[in-house]
């Protein structure tokens, strides 16, 4: 779908370049025919393209990771279209700065940190996605990565003994956990095609702090 005259995961892509902490980006789709248009954009955008289990994205994630030989793999789904890059690096360093494997997410309001929905991203160790790749897992675990690790309808880690869980607090001035920026329905397309719209043409590189600025002052307002 269409943001500001490119498809949103190439706009997601011009935004993860901008990440200091991100060694090699993967887009990881489907080995299926209607995903070539995906593999023919990643490409474009010089980024890996790795083709996966469309079902199973825990093997999709594994083989992925495989292929780059990873350490750490930081998720970034790709209804996302405004990930904030500066937020991110912020993640991966918190989690490297333990100096353990687990679980770290700002992808939300996570744990009341107060971050906007979908400029984060969840970060894992390989080691753990080792542990669960031969698992007999059920279906939905293996559609839904993070399920494996967190459960974000309770707000409870799965087993804390074997993957701990962490996040960090947003910043004052970006502490906006009602915000929504998903797109996982047409309503929430349309929303994210007038904020690039408003924001792209003037600053490709707008900020969190640009969209709240532009929410609360433009958007709202109208």
């Amino acid at each position: 779908m269409d943001l500001a005259g490119a498809p949103l995961v190439g706009r997601m892509l011009e935004r993860i370049k901008a990440c200091k902490s991100v060694d090699v980006i993967i887009l990881a789709i489907p080995d299926t025919a209607e995903n070539l248009p995906l593999k023919e954009l990643g490409l474009n955008y010089n980024v890996i393209v790795f083709l996966g289990s469309e079902p199973d994205l825990v093997d999709r994630y594994w083989q992925a990771a495989l292929s780059v030989k990873a350490d750490i793999v930081v998720r970034l789904p790709a209804d996302n279209a405004t990930p904030q890059w500066d937020e991110i690096d912020r993640i991966i360093d918190h989690h490297i700065s333990l100096g353990r494997p687990g679980f770290s997410s700002n992808i939300c309001n996570f744990w009341d940190s107060g971050y906007p929905d979908g400029i984060g991203a969840e970060v894992f160790d390989m080691c753990l996605l080792r542990d669960i790749v031969s698992r007999n897992l059920l279906p939905h675990n293996r559609e839904h990565v993070h399920t494996n690790f967190f459960n974000y309808e309770t707000g409870e880690p799965v087993d804390s003994g074997w993957c701990p869980v962490s996040t960090v607090q947003c910043r004052e001035e970006i502490r906006r956990p009602d915000l929504v920026l998903d797109v996982n329905t047409r309503e929430q397309y349309d929303f994210i095609k007038k904020l690039y719209e408003a924001l792209y043409p003037g600053n490709s590189n707008f900020s969190i702090v640009d969209i709240i600025n532009w929410y609360d002052n433009e958007y709202r307002i109208k």
